[in-house]
């Protein structure tokens, strides 16, 4: 096996949009944030799309040690999520385990001179040596990106964060760990409320644990949350404070004849998002993405096979750990194309209206300018191989896409590969449509 070049606290653990798509936002496993601003279209070319540059990179998590527990809490970023930008300063929380942070971003690009009582230093006069008043200007500067953290937000898990999700009302927001959901004020740090505590009485009774949580885009009182048992609840906070009773369950009825060792682990819903329209939920889990009405509890819209030819291999992926990877899933902004990741580096793209779909790969070859990515096809065990098809047996499962990001109104996507970040845009989905 060759040796890897890079360092395991490069690997990237998050990706996010911003509301507007100009900034995106990624979080790695050494607990840094590194932003990118999409610059300005050229003059000169004005078909050109502005290219992601760097923004600003800070450390956002330090390794931490719980002394009470003997437990080591790593720097790992989980998910960012932004705030809606309300003025020049762009806000984001970002988290690992354990604490949520609120972040600030802003730009300065003058800085005040000509003061009467500090030297060009900064330095503080000696009063006596003060003989004139003098009004202070401010002189343009180099651009200045300045990242601050404003809160903090701790102490309130037990167990590791895996979801947090900003409401529509742009005043609260809430965090999931495995069993409980937390309830915050963005101003206020030293307390939540807990909406949902599915903790057991006795733990041995413990039957499975929450994956994944977001809020309603446009009802402040509706969120959804799923489950490692491949259920999804949707739940009103106008009903009560504790919403341990769900509004509405959806659920898949299992087939009998299908069931296996596995059917548990790979029916686990690993990301859950609403569409912008608010109408559907997207799920994945290990094997398929589901499309569910919000109207339909029974059973889910539409089911797509991400990769079905892993069927096979379930037991080889249960021995190497890979059947327990969590990967994520995405809406374009017109709700119309959905896509998730794969395997070998590969991600999916399934088109809801034409029901086209299309294998691409996110690899050094397909990112040069302006190259046009080419589908991809695997064919299972035993089957017919056509040329340029990769037999599932000579797939590389240590490579998968399991963090991806739609540009919430443009064909652009941002596809975290292990260490490397790809940007694809409009040509993408020639494919599709």
């Amino acid at each position: 096996m060759a040796t890897l070049s890079f360092s395991f606290s490069d690997i990237i653990s998050t990706v996010e949009f911003n509301h507007t798509g100009e900034l995106l936002a990624t979080g790695d496993k050494g607990g840094r944030v590194v932003i990118f601003q999409r610059e300005p279209e050229s003059k000169t070319e004005p078909f050109s799309q502005g290219e992601y540059n760097v923004y600003s990179t800070f450390q956002s998590h330090e390794p931490e040690f719980d002394y009470l527990k003997s437990l080591e809490i790593e720097e790992k970023i989980n998910k960012i999520r932004w705030l809606p930008q309300q003025n020049a300063a762009h806000f984001l929380l970002s988290t690992n385990d354990k604490t949520i942070k609120l972040w600030k971003v802003s730009e300065r690009d003058k800085r005040p001179e000509g003061y009467n009582l500090k030297d060009e230093e900064g330095r503080i006069k000696d009063i006596s040596t003060v003989t004139s008043l003098q009004v202070p200007v401010l002189k343009p500067m180099d651009l200045m990106v300045e990242v601050s953290p404003r809160r903090v937000f701790a102490n309130a898990h037990t167990y590791h964060v895996n979801s947090i999700s900003v409401n529509s009302d742009y005043e609260t927001y809430m965090s999931a760990d495995d069993l409980r959901i937390n309830l915050w004020h963005l101003d206020i740090t030293d307390r939540s409320f807990n909406i949902v505590d599915i903790k057991p009485v006795n733990m041995e009774d413990l039957t499975e644990v929450i994956t994944a949580a977001e809020f309603h885009p446009h009802h402040c009182n509706l969120f959804v949350y799923s489950s490692s048992k491949g259920t999804l609840r949707l739940c009103d906070m106008r009903e009560a404070a504790l919403c341990d009773k769900h509004s509405k369950l959806f659920e898949e009825p299992e087939d009998p004849s299908a069931r296996s060792f596995f059917s548990e682990i790979i029916s686990s819903v690993s990301d859950v998002k609403f569409s912008h329209s608010g109408r559907y939920l997207l799920t994945r889990d290990y094997l398929t993405a589901k499309v569910w009405d919000l109207n339909m509890e029974s059973k889910p819209l539409e089911t797509y096979q991400v990769h079905d030819y892993l069927r096979s291999k379930l037991c080889s992926l249960y021995e190497n750990d890979c059947i327990f990877d969590k990967f994520e899933c995405a809406w374009n902004g017109s709700d119309s194309v959905i896509m998730t990741g794969a395997y070998n580096n590969f991600f999916r793209m399934f088109d809801r209206n034409t029901k086209r779909d299309v294998t691409l790969e996110a690899s050094r070859e397909s990112s040069k300018p302006r190259a046009v990515l080419k589908p991809r096809r695997v064919c299972a065990a035993g089957g017919k191989r056509r040329k340029d098809d990769i037999s599932v047996d000579s797939l590389d499962f240590t490579k998968k896409i399991l963090h991806t990001a739609w540009h919430p109104t443009e064909n652009i996507i941002a596809i975290a590969a292990t260490n490397n970040l790809y940007i694809f845009q409009d040509k993408l989905n020639s494919e599709m449509h």
